[in-house]
C-alpha cells in the first residue's frame, strides 16, 4: 500500500500579499502607468524624482513577480502587452500625468555621471579642443590609446581638437573611463527613464513618449511662418497676416504711383530721386558723348 504524500503549499508572506494588494489599488487609482529601468539610477536619485512627483505621482520599487500578480489583479486592460515586457530591475510609476508630461519632467531631473569601466557610451562623447590642465607624463599615453591629438604648451597637455573617443552603443574601457574621469567629462545620463507607459489600454514605447522640445518648438514656429507667409500671398486677413498684407499693399501702392509718376505725399520723395537718379544718367550718357562739359 503506497503511502500518500501530502505537500503543503507555502502561504506567501504577509509583506509580498501587502505589496501585490499596493500594486493592484494604485493601478485603480492612476490613469497612467509607466514602466522605468533602474540601472544607473542611486538612491539619492530615486528620493529626487519621489519628492519632484509628489501630489501627481507615485514611486513604487518592486520585484517583477509581484509586479505582475498585482497588475494582473487590477484587471488592466492590455495588461499581459504590457507584462511580458517586466525584466531587469524596475520601478513602476503610477501617475496622474499623461506619459508625455511625465517623460519630460523625469527627463529633466536626470543627471549626468563620470563613466565607469564597463559602461555603454549613450551618444557620441567628445574630448573638446583645449587646455586639458594635466601636466605632460605618462598620462599622454592614455590620450593617445584614445585617438586623441594633443601637444605640449607650457609643460600643459593641449588638445588640439575636437575628438570623439567613443561611438552610441561602445563599451568603455578602463582606461577610457579613468582619462574621462581627470578630465572631469561625464557621459553618463542617469536617472529614470520610461520604458514602457500605459494609458486606458494603450501602451507607449520609450521612443513615442520622448517629446525633443526644442525640434517641437521649431516645427510650430516653421509652421506658423509658413502659414501666415501664404495668407498674405493670398490676400487673407487675420488677426497675424493683416498688418503684414497691408504693408505689402503700401509697398506695391507707392511703388505703382513712383513708376506712373502719380505725385502723392509719399510717392514724392521717390519720384524726385529717380528723377534725378535718371537725369544724372542722361548727363553721365551725354559727357561720355562728348555733349556736355
Amino acid at each position: 500500500m503506497s503511502k500518500q504524500v501530502q505537500v503543503h503549499k507555502r502561504e506567501p508572506s504577509p509583506e509580498k500579499v501587502a505589496v501585490v494588494e499596493r500594486i493592484a489599488k494604485l493601478s485603480k487609482q492612476y490613469p497612467v502607468l509607466a514602466v522605468t529601468r533602474l540601472s544607473k539610477v542611486r538612491s539619492a536619485q530615486l528620493m529626487a524624482v519621489r519628492k519632484v512627483l509628489r501630489g501627481n505621482a507615485e514611486v513604487v520599487v518592486v520585484k517583477n513577480k509581484l509586479a505582475i500578480l498585482g497588475l494582473k489583479r487590477s484587471g488592466l486592460k492590455n495588461a499581459d502587452e504590457l507584462l511580458k515586457n517586466l525584466e531587469g530591475q524596475n520601478a513602476l510609476i503610477f501617475s496622474k500625468l499623461d506619459p508625455f508630461k511625465l517623460f519630460l519632467l523625469l527627463e529633466k531631473n536626470r543627471v549626468n555621471l563620470a563613466a565607469r569601466a564597463g559602461d555603454v557610451a549613450p551618444t557620441d562623447i567628445v574630448v573638446p579642443a583645449g587646455n586639458t590642465g594635466q601636466q605632460a607624463g605618462p598620462v599622454l599615453s592614455e590620450f593617445r590609446e584614445a585617438g586623441i591629438k594633443t601637444k605640449i604648451d607650457a609643460g600643459s597637455i593641449q588638445v588640439v581638437e575636437d575628438s570623439v573617443v567613443a561611438k552610441p552603443g561602445a563599451v568603455i574601457s578602463p582606461k577610457l573611463a579613468s582619462l574621462l574621469s581627470r578630465l572631469g567629462i561625464k557621459p553618463i545620463r542617469a536617472g529614470l527613464a520610461i520604458a514602457l507607459a500605459y494609458e486606458a489600454g494603450l501602451i507607449y514605447g520609450a521612443d513615442a513618449v520622448a517629446i525633443d522640445l526644442e525640434k517641437y518648438r521649431s516645427d510650430l514656429t516653421g509652421g506658423f511662418s509658413s502659414a501666415r507667409g501664404l495668407a498674405v500671398i493670398l490676400g487673407y486677413v487675420t488677426k497675424e497676416s493683416g498688418p503684414e498684407i497691408i504693408a505689402k499693399a503700401y509697398r506695391e501702392a507707392l511703388a505703382l504711383a513712383v513708376e506712373a509718376g502719380e505725385v502723392t505725399k509719399e510717392s514724392a520723395p521717390a519720384i524726385l530721386a529717380k528723377a534725378e537718379a535718371e537725369a544724372n544718367a542722361v548727363l553721365a550718357k551725354a559727357k561720355e558723348k562728348g555733349y556736355a562739359a
